[in-house]
């Protein structure tokens, strides 16, 4: 397959990599320079215009793109910008007859553009910090409705604060930005810096976040922080923006920044492809050439000896139209998931290959023992746990079996804080896990996988490993080595540039427990690992997990309905039924066991077993 081969060659990699660097920043220079030529002055307007919107629907993606949460809040940001900016440079003598209340120490400063934006930094990140504190909070449509919110707020402050804004009149006397080169290295500079955060720890770990919150909690990762992160880099770039916006029109009000503008810039995200920055580009450049194109039909127009009549709003139907076209023929946008840019796919795997060199061995031999202590859980006075103890030393696979819905992924919950427990409490070298914030887990060593497969669907195989390598608090480098070397241990090398929502079910499988691998945990919880494969697969699974106990000397808890896959691992099961503990010991013990076995077959099938000769094997060979 291609991506195996790009994997082999770095030399392709490298190729690969840098067409990919190139090609939006490339798509948006060839039409700036396209729009000069062509349209002269007027292409030139156009251009500056469209430049600044890429900065800004940039920024935007920054939040949105990574986190998959809407903003409609961005506008806010970009008034923001745009008034402390146009005070801050706006000539004294102009000053004190437009905002004669003007405090005096926002008064008189007469900077230039670039002397200014500084302070609109400053100003964009402490706005940004303080918003996020409450939206990175939320998730879904809570946290889209949450930034519309924002957006009122601030339009009605800037509507209300005439000593600084003017109000609802126009702002006026902002000295105007109109050289094309100045606007065009900005937004190169915002594009390159989302590229940058995107591949980044905090972008990896937010894009994580956004695919499943609970795999990426359970890995290390704060959810919130990871949003907040986001948040503030996007907003404080969503200021800037404004600051530009702002000097391209030189006046101003504070319906400039409002839903009309908010809309407009959701649009070219949404059309390009939220997913990726270069979606953002060509998100911007086909909607400004559709916007400007109707634009021109709004005032009527002759075709074919046919006059058309004048349609004001038409431009605003257009987007409208455009919007939903695109999320009806490609949801992911004119780009979808390709993403552009450095570090993308192959291009990841090439610096991978270039830069990693011998595959760090796991942490030293563990010594630690899980112990759980009287866990107990019940839902709606429904006790799906109940005073279960056992222990789970390290250099040891024990196995946890029962029927279904005998309470042992909810006692998997419990000592990972998925759940918290009503009694009881799990232990590791004397720390009480259960008294934890889940993304804290991770730091005494203690690693899940899940019953349900819970990978980063929009990462690729590499970045879901990585992503835990680097939850565990490893540097990159060290990382890309950790990652590589999991994903060999698991035979998903050659797979590792595809997203993971396109492996093969078994491959899914493998790098779920890869995944958890990779932070080299002490104590490994895997829940139903072998769920769906088939009989050979099952086979080079429990090869693979007998290599990882000898070589590594970590204690697996094992949950399995396969009681041929468990017997084969285990040296010792415990088994629940009903959400209690029955019974403990070797699998000869259990199999031995009289509750195990009515546990099993029933109580019923139990008397007609009496007869064979061997009951118990005949049961739990079922």
């Amino acid at each position: 397959m291609a991506d195996a081969a790009l994997f082999a060659h770095p030399a392709r990699l490298r190729a690969a990599n840098w067409l990919r660097t190139f090609a939006a920043l490339g798509v948006l220079i060839g039409t700036v320079a396209f729009l000069t030529l062509v349209f002269g002055r007027t292409g030139e307007r156009i251009a500056v215009l469209m430049c600044v919107n890429v900065s800004a629907v940039v920024a935007l993606a920054v939040f949105c793109g990574n986190t998959g949460i809407v903003s409609f809040g961005h506008g806010a940001f970009m008034a923001l910008g745009a008034y402390l900016s146009g005070i801050l440079t706006m000539p004294a003598g102009l000053q004190r007859s437009a905002l004669p209340e003007l405090p005096g120490w926002l008064a008189g400063h007469e900077l230039s553009v670039l002397g200014a934006l500084p302070f609109v930094l400053l100003a964009g990140a402490g706005f940004a910090l303080l918003t996020g504190s409450a939206i990175s909070r939320l998730v879904g449509a809570s946290a889209a409705i949450a930034t519309l919110g924002l957006l009122i707020i601030v339009h009605s402050i800037a509507v209300s604060a005439r000593e600084f804004t003017r109000g609802s009149q126009t702002f006026y006397g902002v000295p105007r930005i109109t050289d094309l080169t100045f606007v065009l290295m900005a937004a190169i500079v915002f594009v390159i810096l989302a590229r940058v955060y995107r591949e980044s720890r905090w972008g990896l770990f937010v894009r994580a976040v956004r695919d499943d919150e609970d795999a990426a909690t359970a890995l290390g990762i704060a959810p919130r922080r990871a949003r907040l992160a986001a948040w503030t880099l996007s907003g404080t770039l969503a200021v800037v923006a404004g600051a530009l916006y702002g000097h391209i029109l030189g006046a101003f009000s504070p319906a400039s920044f409002y839903l009309g503008l908010v809309f407009a810039h959701v649009v070219m995200m949404i059309v390009g492809g939220m997913s990726s920055v270069g979606g953002a580009v060509v998100g911007v450049i086909a909607v400004t050439i559709l916007q400007n194109t109707v634009r021109n039909l709004e005032g009527g127009i002759t075709l074919g000896g046919v006059t058309l009549p004048e349609v004001f709003g038409l431009t605003t139907v257009s987007l409208g139209v455009a919007i939903l076209l695109v999320i009806w023929f490609r949801p992911q946008g004119l780009v979808g998931g390709f993403e552009l840019g450095p570090g993308a796919g192959a291009g990841l795997l090439r610096r991978i290959a270039s830069r990693a060199t011998e595959p760090p061995a796991p942490r030293p031999v563990s010594t630690e023992t899980l112990k759980a202590r009287g866990l107990s859980r019940a839902f709606a006075g429904v006790k799906a746990v109940t005073d279960v103890s056992f222990d789970v030393p390290a250099g040891r696979i024990t196995g946890l079996i029962g029927p279904n819905g005998a309470g042992k992924s909810t006692l998997v919950n419990l000592i990972t804080c998925q759940y918290d427990a009503d009694t009881g409490s799990a232990e590791i070298e004397g720390v009480d896990l259960t008294g934890l914030p889940r993304h804290r887990i991770i730091d005494h060593r203690v690693a899940r996988s899940f019953q349900n497969l819970r990978l980063f669907s929009g990462l690729t195989a590499f970045e879901n490993v990585l992503v835990a390598a680097l939850a565990a608090g490893n540097s990159r480098q060290r990382a890309n080595a950790i990652a590589l070397r999991e994903l060999e241990a698991f035979d998903l090398g050659s797979i590792a540039a595809i997203r993971a929502d396109n492996l093969p079910y078994g491959a899914r499988k493998r790098l779920e427990i890869a995944r958890a691998l990779a932070q080299d945990p002490a104590i490994l919880l895997l829940d139903e690992p072998a769920a769906g494969m088939n009989p050979a697969e099952t086979d080079d699974l429990a090869d693979r997990l007998i290599r990882i106990r000898e070589d590594r000397r970590i204690g697996i808890l094992l949950i399995d309905h396969d009681l041929r896959f468990v017997n084969r691992l285990c040296s010792h099961i415990v088994v629940m039924n009903r959400g209690e503990k029955i019974a403990e010991g070797t699998p000869e013990e259990v199999r031995g066991n009289p509750q195990v076995i009515e546990a099993y077959i029933g109580r019923g099938r139990v008397a007609r077993a009496a007869d064979a000769q061997t009951p118990q094997d005949q049961a739990l060979a079922n």
